[in-house]
């Protein structure tokens, strides 16, 4: 089958999609990944087809407001710029799908490309890295709550989220309209998808996230679908040589979210007594640490003595797979859950809000986590079972069964 799958967003929400993609291709089938330009070599790379979705959310993921607190102004200009940003995947949505698919598969921000699906008369599911799912079992992703409301406040909260209008809904109902389709918010286009069992595969490990029992059917925790492994990338020599000089360095990068405090950095690490590669925007050098450009995480963590990070659903799940330690510094919307997941699996020690920040923080978690013997041992634990999943094995089977249907 020809297969589309919409993936707005950065780079963490295309690269697990293009992991997929590969697989999907591995099993015959045909696949295209509608993305922003700056991810085109990811796509590539898995043997992907590259279709162009207009626009570039990392500015957005460097801007967006960390604090509840956050002024109305900064926050509305912020939601403004989000809109946009949605009504212009929306329209590049339009054209990958004119281009050719016979089904569709969407991320978590593009409910737009169901009502494509729908225009074209074709099925479609839900790839999620986040589980979006109003439940008991954990507050609404978007809140970015450091900690959970209770079971009842979680659910409850969940659903009026939900009902809350969202970036993407002009972007849904203009393509309603282009596309000939009854009038329908989103709000109930995605309840009367609920209603029809439409699935939703996540890529998300249920050793990491247990599958809430509140879930309706066709919602599927899959597994991690890991970024395809780069051919060409080789570490440098500068890197080869730190790592070869002394004992396991820590990993610091904050990925989207980004930093700029290299004083702040080079400060923990050193009061922490410890070597580290730092990765991003800061510059620090010296004997003690080394900053360093891309590097694949499947081919660094595992040489780390812990992982510092936001706590991005994929560099988490990197970290937990190489069995290390993490200390994360989560800034908004999923990566405080993902922060507190780590803790309560016991692979690292409590999370630091990206607000608070600082020099003792830092140096104190970073001593936890590589001192303490028991997160390397949860953490490896917890990457011993990872490696005994298949997260593309549903999606490929649900696949199958669509196909059989439209013989």
């Amino acid at each position: 089958m020809r297969v589309l799958m919409v993936t707005p967003g950065t780079r963490g929400d295309v690269a697990p999609a293009a992991g997929l993609g590969a697989r999907l291709r591995a099993h015959g089938h045909q696949v295209a990944i509608a993305a922003n330009a700056p991810y085109a070599p990811i796509v590539r790379a898995a043997g992907c087809e590259f279709r162009e979705l207009p626009g570039d959310m990392r500015h957005l993921a460097n801007s967006a407001p960390t604090d509840a607190d956050a002024p109305a102004r900064g926050m509305r200009d912020y939601l403004r710029e989000l809109g946009d940003y949605m009504e212009q995947a929306a329209t590049g949505t339009s054209a990958a799908a004119r281009a050719g698919t016979d089904l569709v598969l969407v991320n978590s921000v593009a409910p737009f490309g169901c009502d494509v699906a729908e225009g074209l008369g074709v099925p479609s599911a839900g790839i999620f890295l986040q589980p979006m799912e109003p439940s008991a079992a954990y507050p609404p992703m978007l809140l970015g709550l450091s900690r959970g409301l209770g079971r009842w406040g979680n659910r409850i909260a969940g659903a009026a989220l939900r009902a809350a209008p969202a970036p993407y809904d002009s972007a849904c109902a203009r393509l309603r309209r282009e596309w000939g389709l009854p009038k329908e918010s989103r709000q109930a286009a995605e309840r009367r998808r609920a209603r029809e069992g439409w699935p939703v595969h996540h890529g998300i490990s249920p050793t990491v996230l247990p599958r809430p029992k509140d879930w309706r059917d066709g919602l599927i925790l899959a597994g991690y679908w890991w970024p395809v492994p780069s051919s060409e990338w080789r570490p440098p020599p500068a890197l080869v040589d730190f790592l070869q000089a002394g004992p396991p360095p820590v990993f610091v990068g904050f990925g989207s979210t980004g930093t700029r405090d290299a004083d702040l950095v080079r400060c923990a690490v050193r009061r922490a007594g410890l070597r580290g590669v730092v990765q991003g925007e800061v510059d620090v050098a010296g004997d003690d640490i080394l900053s360093i450009g891309e590097a694949p995480h499947d081919w660094l963590f595992p040489r780390m003595a812990a992982v510092v990070h936001h706590a991005g659903a994929g560099t988490a799940a990197a970290g937990l797979r190489a069995g290390v330690p993490a200390v994360t510094v989560p800034a908004y919307t999923d990566q405080r859950f993902w922060a507190r997941r780590i803790t309560e699996l016991g692979a690292g020690p409590a999370p630091i809000p990206h607000r608070r920040l600082t020099v003792d923080r830092l140096a104190a978690a970073l001593g936890e986590a590589v001192a303490n013997p028991a997160y390397r041992e949860r953490a490896r634990a917890v990457a011993r079972r990872l490696a005994d999943e298949d997260g593309a094995a549903p999606v490929l089977a649900w696949l199958d069964d669509v196909q059989a249907r439209r013989l």
